[in-house]
């Protein structure tokens, strides 16, 4: 096949000058670690066992009829070891810690937690209840013209518990992703039962009115723990909140549905749920690394790469992420989560 003038001109040019080397994010592919069995779907929260490699999801199966939520483990070769039925309560962030799985039940706006070498008969231990605290209230965006829009939230009162993350001392940290709030759980490990639940933030910065519509989500600390980066899906943005004083300022914007998020070795990974990608960023919030992307559906409804991709976790050179693959627009036919009848947890090896 000729190769057209501008394509000729193109490639000398890339071969002879060094002004046109291409410097940009490094990308790289995924593959499949493990299948949902038949009639489980939407994986969400992801959390793992370092000593064993065992990795543990949950399902958020928001159905309003038939709702069939689990949470599994799987062994660090996909193989499905145990799986806990939860019903119709739908959960999200998932978190290991000291041989417990935390476990944040949508359902139930609770945190829960149950041994690590669970089965299906092992009981649930709730640990905390989350308040309602009600609207962050109000912010104001500008404009290009220097003009501000006021965004005035509702007085939606159901604390939405999304993502969680423990420090160093045992303090677990939690995102509300609908009344725009972080809570804490001082020593959630060890605390007496029901736990204290504290209001660290209810800002207007962790709410939204974009899509999805789900405002403060991943959580992740940087590793002085000085920083607690918190995703917000709906406004395609990472916020960055200073531990000593609560201000929080954007670090990050423009990652389309920006969700799970996981601080490691210098880089901070967040899931891009709409953009079906997983994206690196370095300290100065530009993405370095971009993984996997959306490939289609197989005949037997299995999607191939990422596909809503929710939460991330890292075993060994390893990152592990759920393919949530949940249909939210109500045009039906729009979406390709709809032809999804096989849900699946990815993997790809971390680049050095």
């Amino acid at each position: 096949m000729k190769m057209s003038w501008f394509a000729c001109l193109l490639a000398g040019a890339l071969a002879a000058s060094p002004a046109f080397a291409l410097d940009g994010p490094k990308f790289v592919e995924v593959d499949l670690f493990a299948t949902l069995p038949a009639g489980v779907q939407n994986p969400e929260g992801i959390a793992a066992n370092p000593a064993t490699g065992d990795i543990f999801a949950a399902t958020f199966d928001a159905r309003t009829t038939g709702a069939n939520n689990k949470l599994m483990r799987f062994s660090r070769d996909g193989h499905l070891d145990a799986m806990k039925d939860f019903g119709g309560q739908a959960m999200l962030g998932l978190e290991f810690r000291n041989g417990q799985v935390y476990i944040l039940n949508f359902g139930t706006s609770q945190l829960q937690r149950v041994p690590a070498n669970f089965d299906a008969s092992t009981p649930v231990e709730t640990v905390a209840t989350f308040p309602s605290i009600g609207s962050p209230g109000s912010r104001n965006e500008g404009n290009p013209d220097g003009s501000q829009d006021t965004i005035t939230f509702g007085s939606n009162g159901f604390p939405a518990a999304n993502a969680m993350v423990f420090d160093a001392a045992g303090n677990l940290f939690v995102s509300d992703s609908f009344q725009g709030a972080i809570f804490k759980i001082a020593n959630a490990t060890t605390c007496a039962t029901p736990c204290a639940v504290t209001t660290v933030t209810h800002d207007p910065k962790l709410a939204t009115a974009g899509f999805p519509p789900f405002g403060a989500n991943g959580l992740a600390f940087s590793a002085d723990e000085k920083t607690m980066f918190i995703a917000n899906t709906g406004d395609d943005r990472v916020l960055a909140m200073d531990m000593a004083t609560n201000a929080i300022s954007t670090f990050a914007e423009s990652i389309n549905g920006a969700d799970g998020v996981l601080f490691h070795d210098g880089l901070l990974w967040v899931c891009a749920n709409q953009a079906d990608e997983v994206v690196a960023l370095n300290a100065k919030g530009r993405p370095v690394v971009r993984a996997g992307f959306f490939a289609g559906i197989r005949k037997d409804g299995q999607p191939v790469g990422l596909l809503f991709p929710a939460s991330p976790v890292v075993v060994g050179n390893d990152m592990f992420v759920t393919n949530l693959a949940i249909a939210l627009t109500p045009m039906v036919g729009d979406e390709p989560e709809e032809d999804v009848k096989i849900w699946t947890i990815s993997r790809f090896r971390i680049p050095k």
